[in-house]
């Protein structure tokens, strides 16, 4: 599971880093038509929109990954190791559910209503922006079940800034 997460770290962040530069040429585009052209770029926009979405579903997945999103542990920290690696657990378990039922099923069914819908400026369809909410989803629930795995087997620290996040791994 290890080598099939740093595989998939590797390709988000090269995803990222593809649709960042998407979105600069886009936006640069779009700036160079109304400023310098005098005339806008219409799709440019749109474009820039949707890209924007994508890039930030696909990286808040990385930074999932990483176990760098916002927790507020104060009171977790205070307890002993046991009850920290039970919160952990409910934490992660949690955070699949919400991946599984919220961005995967309901990313799912959002997709498949909007995909008869034609974007205005775009020759594509609304299910393709939505379309990254279950893809995206997919990738927090392989996440969430990894660092649950770790939990349980005691392997990685359960509350983040404590030790290793994964076994031979520095902080």
């Amino acid at each position: 599971m290890p080598g099939a997460k740093k595989v998939l770290d590797k390709v988000l962040a090269a995803g990222c880093v593809a649709l960042f530069a998407v979105l600069i040429a886009t936006v640069s585009w779009q700036v160079f038509t109304r400023q310098v052209l005098d005339e806008p770029s219409g799709w440019s926009e749109e474009l820039a929109k949707h890209v924007f979405v994508w890039l930030g579903m696909f990286g808040a997945a990385l930074v999932f990954s990483e176990r760098g999103h916002i927790a507020v542990d104060v009171v977790v920290r205070r307890f002993a190791d046991r009850f920290q690696r039970v919160a952990a657990a409910a934490v992660q378990s949690a955070i699949l559910a919400f991946a599984v039922l919220a961005l995967v099923w309901g990313g799912t069914r959002l997709a498949v209503v909007a995909w008869g819908q034609s974007l205005t400026a775009l020759p594509a369809h609304l299910g393709i922006v939505y379309l990254v909410m279950p893809i995206s989803g997919l990738i927090i629930a392989f996440y969430a079940l990894y660092h649950l795995a770790l939990v349980l087997r005691r392997a990685g620290a359960p509350v983040v800034g404590e030790g290793p996040a994964e076994p031979n791994q520095e902080r």
